[in-house]
């Protein structure tokens, strides 16, 4: 991998500088894990790519999400790996369209966990909220769909979490991904927090984190895993030549960082319309309203 882009904070044009040149093929990747625990699966995943697609390809970890959508409104990358909402972002404002996701278990679908410890008093989320002004709690990204706009969305119809600055909690922050807000978790540094439950299981089998640590409140309606988009008005045989590389991916180590999946699989847009309500009532399709 030629360059890792680092996780402070910077501006978008520093990001895509460089991005998008031609006889290269740029992956644009969501930060859902820390760098560090994803390098290895990306630096293969790039490798293969570049075989399998025959030309020089550059997989990038982002620092942010709207760094991502910025890239693929303005097509300086070929291809790009979003949560739902953020895809949908792109979607409207661009027209970029999905065209890979993974499968995991069998299904290409995954689910928001909401955790807390095991000894913690609580055994569901109704019990959670019973006095939720005693209660800290943690999300993700705000641009996350699993980590957020999800469980955000239960939390707001429950009367508890309307905005960042107005909720009933004593307390409520943004992780930023899904393996710190585990940790929180498990530390206790919140009493619960919302989570992926394909990163979460991901975690576990690479022992990055222990069960034991954790016990699971809620769970969401099923999700559309993860899309891989390209940008608005790319050719078809651009496409299906993607899809090909992608399908052919068998590789452990690859499939392993994007949730543990077991196989990649064909998407479409259809697929991500289900989310649409819990990210219109967070505003999360305004490109200004992008977590960066």
């Amino acid at each position: 991998m030629k360059r890792w882009l680092a996780a402070a904070a910077l501006p978008i044009s520093a990001v895509l500088a460089g991005c998008g040149e031609e006889d290269e093929f740029e992956v644009a990747v969501i930060p859902s894990q820390s760098i560090g625990e994803m390098e290895t699966g990306l630096n293969l995943l790039e490798e293969e790519l570049s075989e399998a697609l025959a030309k020089d390809v550059d997989v990038e970890h982002y620092p942010s999400y709207n760094a991502v959508v910025e890239a693929v409104n303005y097509a300086h990358v070929d291809l790009a790996y979003f949560g739902p909402v953020t895809y949908l972002a792109a979607y409207e404002e661009s027209g970029a369209e999905a065209v890979i996701t993974q499968e995991i278990d069998g299904d290409p679908y995954y689910h928001s966990y909401i955790l807390t410890q095991p000894d913690a008093p609580w055994d569901s989320l109704d019990d959670l909220l019973e006095n939720p002004e005693e209660i800290s709690f943690a999300f993700g990204s705000q641009s996350s769909t699993s980590g957020f706009a999800v469980p955000g969305f239960e939390l707001l119809e429950r009367g508890v979490y309307e905005s960042e600055s107005t909720y009933a909690f004593a307390e409520v922050r943004f992780t930023g991904s899904h393996d710190i807000t585990a940790n929180a978790v498990a530390e206790a540094d919140v009493d619960a927090g919302a989570i992926d439950s394909a990163i979460y299981n991901a975690l576990l089998d690479d022992e990055l984190i222990d069960e034991n640590d954790f016990k699971i409140l809620w769970e969401s309606e099923p999700l559309y895993q993860y899309p891989w988009a390209v940008p608005g008005g790319t050719d078809e045989t651009a496409v299906e030549e993607i899809q090909e590389a992608f399908l052919a991916i068998d590789n452990e180590e690859i499939l392993q960082i994007f949730g543990g999946a077991e196989a990649f699989t064909e998407a479409s847009h259809d697929e991500y319309e289900s989310v649409l309500e819990a990210a219109r009532a967070f505003d999360l399709l305004d490109p200004e309203e992008i977590d960066d």
